[in-house]
């Protein structure tokens, strides 16, 4: 009995030991599981995106050219106004009384000239017939001359003191929308030193456009006449479109950042664009149509050793070569054009494509793929496989791991 013991014990331990490597020491085959993905068709773009204000496409500053006080105001914010309606009326006090004044001093200044006229006729006629020297006919003549240039200049005096008190009335040049009113009945403006605006007036708000600032490192791809499309905070739902108008050649600096003020003009026919609105911009700097796309993620990958005992891998070079495929040959020095891998069976095999736009989640296709290939874009294995597919909640969690 003491001799079957002692001949356990030993047994017993051995289990245990090879147990205990079994469960803890020994290396599990790892997992492999690879993420596939077939080509479609659709559209895709390359675009620009950028931030701008919208602006209506002319606006025209109503100022006042004479200085005075604000008497009447007949428009406000957003009234709709006709070309040649009144909107503002200075004080022509001072006005009307400078022109009173020149009208006064014409006509005396006309019968000044009447007299000298008539004095001139006298002394002409005199001087003709020898009875008055050349002395005393030159003085006349020239008295008879300042007086018709006094007469022509108070004239001029009158003429520009009438359109200074023509002035005091501010008239709409155009027709449009009051965008913004600047006075107040009882101010004072100064018109010195330059002409204070008195209103803003949109010509036509039907006709809005966005001033984009597209940054230097896209401009070269934004071209005059691109279709483009915008959104405002105002209408998170709607989508706007518009065409590129122009790109201003002046470039605005701000923080050490250039950008080009880029003209996009936007229809506003349901009046739903305000002035001022800020607009997210993507431009469309190449569009195709219904083509095949091929993901981002699968011009990337690039297998690797883990993938051998599962799978055939086979490189372009070795397919052309036609030799027999070699399981731990992986040959990704092929730099011409792009490459994927596409998974038939077991096998990986390598593809060299064409490709054609790329907006970093998708891919044109233009030659070398069909509908019917199956992309490999990624790959899981090992741990990272084990992790995905679920552990046993009895093994021991590795230091790190969150329960």
């Amino acid at each position: 009995m003491k001799r079957n013991r002692k001949i356990i014990i030993p047994v017993a331990a051995v289990a245990l030991i090879l147990l205990a490597w079994l469960l803890f020491f020994r290396k599990k085959e790892q997992m492999v599981s690879l993420q596939t993905e077939k080509p479609q068709r659709g559209d895709i773009a390359e675009t620009v995106t950028a931030t701008g204000t919208i602006q209506p496409v002319d606006t025209t500053a109503v100022g006042s050219r004479v200085s005075g006080t604000i008497e009447a105001l007949y428009a406000d914010f957003n009234s709709t106004v006709k070309k040649g309606q009144l909107l503002a009326e200075l004080d022509p006090s001072i006005m009307q009384a400078s022109v009173d004044q020149f009208k006064a001093s014409l006509t005396e200044t006309r019968s000044n000239l009447d007299y000298q006229q008539s004095n001139f006729n006298r002394q002409k006629e005199l001087y003709t017939t020898g009875a008055l020297s050349r002395a005393e006919y030159e003085l006349a003549l020239n008295s008879y001359n300042n007086a018709k240039a006094s007469v022509k200049n108070i004239e001029a005096q009158l003429y520009s003191a009438e359109r200074n008190l023509s002035f005091t009335k501010i008239y709409a040049p155009v027709d449009g929308v009051i965008l913004n009113r600047t006075v107040s009945v009882g101010q004072t403006v100064a018109a010195s030193f330059s002409t204070p605006t008195l209103f803003s007036i949109a010509k036509d708000i039907t006709k809005m456009q966005v001033q984009a600032k597209v940054d230097e490192a896209d401009i070269g791809n934004v071209a005059k006449g691109l279709k483009s499309t915008f959104t405002v905070d105002a209408y998170l739902n709607s989508v706007f479109n518009g065409t590129v108008e122009e790109i201003r050649l002046s470039p605005v600096v701000s923080s050490n950042v250039v950008t080009y003020t880029t003209i996009i003009n936007a229809p506003n026919e349901d009046k739903k664009l305000k002035p001022g609105m800020t607009a997210n911009v993507t431009i469309y700097t190449q569009e195709s149509k219904n083509t095949l796309l091929a993901p981002a993620k699968a011009l990337k990958f690039n297998p690797d050793s883990s993938l051998v005992p599962k799978y055939i891998i086979v490189p372009l070079a070795q397919r052309r070569a036609g030799g027999p495929p070699h399981k731990t040959e992986i040959n990704a020095g092929l730099s011409q054009d792009a490459f994927v891998w596409t998974l038939q069976g077991n096998k990986i095999l390598q593809k060299r494509i064409k490709t054609g736009l790329n907006n970093n989640t998708q891919v044109e296709v233009l030659e070398g793929l069909s509908a019917n290939d199956v992309l490999i874009t990624g790959s899981l294995g090992g741990a990272e496989a084990q992790a995905a597919a679920g552990s046993s909640p009895f093994m021991p969690k590795p230091p790190g791991r969150k329960k």
